[in-house]
């Protein structure tokens, strides 16, 4: 077998393995989807009141909602939302690895003549095309935010979204090789993965929180994917005439630009890890 196939021939068996195994259980769309659904429609109306983006100009709100620069919260909450979709549907997805390891299905490809590359590219692959296609469905819902979507605006957020995906598909991947129950890695994703989600900026920006606090959510790696989608989705005017660079600076986060370029850089990284992780020896 060439190196070519020992490559790319898992890597396309385990993506289609793993929408294949997703088109038949919908209630994973189900539980994905409606979930941060809810928390939007919930907590965006439950806080639209007390909202204020720090630094932004005072201005008018709609609805009798307390925002700041005409920006309330379903607005401001609507791209961690977003995020929040492409994070639960990468988890479910990689959680798959842990069933494949008790089942013996992980075993028998360990053991093929494969290459790691192959085996970490497919499940990630797989894994990220899920979480891309019903991220891509709510970004849909855009407008109902407030957000009107233009050609290019929804063509740069849908590549932001990919790449998000990869990441998160990369990390589930990471977690679940080394947990070796679904308990556990129920443990993991409320101990480091909803956390990660929580200090991206998603629910409160960085110049609201305290001083340490700020500087945690700046080290956080997912703050800068979501920094660069919230900027695609206001590259131009939009509600209350925020723009992607002023939400970013209202929010204490860096430009759409430097954080589209950092994102790029942990997307590759944390496959990197991902691949390095296949390398290892499974947990038992």
């Amino acid at each position: 077998m060439s190196a070519a196939t020992a490559t790319w021939l898992p890597l396309a068996t385990l993506w289609q393995r793993e929408v294949v195994r997703f088109l038949r259980e919908p209630s994973r769309v189900v539980s994905a989807a409606v979930t941060p659904l809810l928390f939007w429609l919930l907590l965006g109306s439950g806080f639209s009141g007390a909202f204020r983006l720090p630094g932004a100009a005072d201005g008018a709100s709609s609805g009798g909602s307390n925002a700041a620069g005409g920006v309330d919260f379903l607005t401001y909450f609507y791209p961690g939302t977003v995020v929040l979709v492409l994070l639960f549907a990468a988890i479910f997805s990689t959680i798959s690895l842990i069933e494949d390891r008790r089942e013996g299905f992980l075993q028998g490809v360990l053991a093929a003549p494969v290459s790691r590359l192959g085996v970490a590219g497919g499940k990630v692959a797989g894994g990220a095309t899920l979480a891309w296609v019903q991220g891509a469905v709510f970004l849909a819902l855009a407008p109902v935010a407030g957000i009107p979507l233009t050609l290019a605006s929804a063509v740069a957020a849908a590549g932001v979204l990919a790449l998000l995906s990869i990441q998160l598909a990369a990390i589930g991947f990471i977690c679940a090789w080394r947990v070796s129950s679904v308990q556990g890695f129920h443990a993991v994703m409320n101990l480091l993965l909803i956390p990660l989600w929580l200090l991206s900026g998603a629910f409160f920006p960085p110049s609201s929180a305290p001083p340490w606090l700020a500087a945690v959510m700046h080290a956080n790696p997912l703050t800068y994917g979501l920094a660069a989608f919230s900027g695609t989705l206001f590259a131009g005017t939009t509600a209350g005439g925020a723009t992607g660079p002023s939400m970013a600076s209202a929010a204490g986060l860096p430009a759409p630009g430097t954080s589209l370029v950092l994102t790029v850089g942990i997307t590759a990284v944390a496959f990197a890890l991902a691949w390095a992780t296949a390398g290892r020896r499974s947990a038992s």
